[in-house]
């Protein structure tokens, strides 16, 4: 049976990449956001099926792990690549806004990794990657909500990691340490090589999902050689 992945919080940048990725390989992909309709372009190019969820509740979490599993199996791979963006003073900041990044970051990723772990643990092994970012340790100026919910989804990927790689499940932290590059936001002529490549970050996504587990990674940290560390 072919690998099944689901990647949850995708869009047309990063998410789309590491479904492309891992289509060329083979894999049947499930592609899961709140709105649905902007996925149509990825969904096309790799045939995913894409599904409504909100990683923030629950019972949406855990229809989307039962209309996997109906379609296309329990998930092998699975990528939270949802975050909450936040920023202001932090005097000025909603406190109920705060609470939703966090929810979207941190809260997400745990409901998410939890109902993949409890299918991986059944089925004796899988992968987890979860996306970090710069903020997953350093915390910025004016950008305490986002550097909250990273620190969090790092803390958990750490405490998954001791937790579930003994029982053959690879958890995955990535420390997205710069900015990435799209069609809304091309590298400056000047500086081409200043932000990321989405489908570089899938490659090595995708290569820490080949991993044998007698070397396996636990982190990542990614970044253009001339981002300044």
């Amino acid at each position: 049976m072919k690998e099944a992945v689901l990647i949850v919080g995708a869009g047309e940048g990063l998410s789309a990449s590491v479904a492309r990725r891992f289509a060329r390989d083979g894999a049947r992909i499930v592609l899961a956001a709140r709105t649905p309709a902007k996925l149509g372009g990825v969904a096309a190019a790799t045939g995913a099926q894409v599904l409504r969820c909100d990683a923030t509740v629950r019972p949406d979490v855990e229809a989307l792990f039962a209309e996997c599993e109906a379609s296309v199996g329990s998930p092998n791979v699975v990528v939270y690549n949802a975050s909450g963006r936040l920023r202001g003073p932090l005097v000025d900041l909603d406190a109920d806004a705060v609470r939703q990044a966090l929810e979207v970051s941190a809260y997400g990723g745990f409901l998410v990794a939890q109902a993949a772990a409890k299918r991986m643990l059944r089925k004796g092994g899988g992968t987890i990657l979860l996306t970090g970012a710069s903020a997953s340790v350093k915390g910025y100026a004016e950008s305490a909500p986002f550097a909250m919910g990273k620190f969090a989804l790092r803390g958990l990927a750490q405490s998954m990691a001791r937790e579930l790689q003994p029982q053959n499940i690879h958890v995955v932290h990535f420390v997205i340490d710069g900015g990435i590059r799209s069609a809304a936001r091309p590298a400056p002529p000047e500086s081409p090589d200043s932000l990321l490549d989405p489908e570089a970050i899938a490659e090595t996504y995708f290569q820490v999902a080949r991993q044998q587990r007698s070397a396996w990674t636990s982190e990542v940290e990614l970044r253009p050689w001339v981002e300044k560390w």
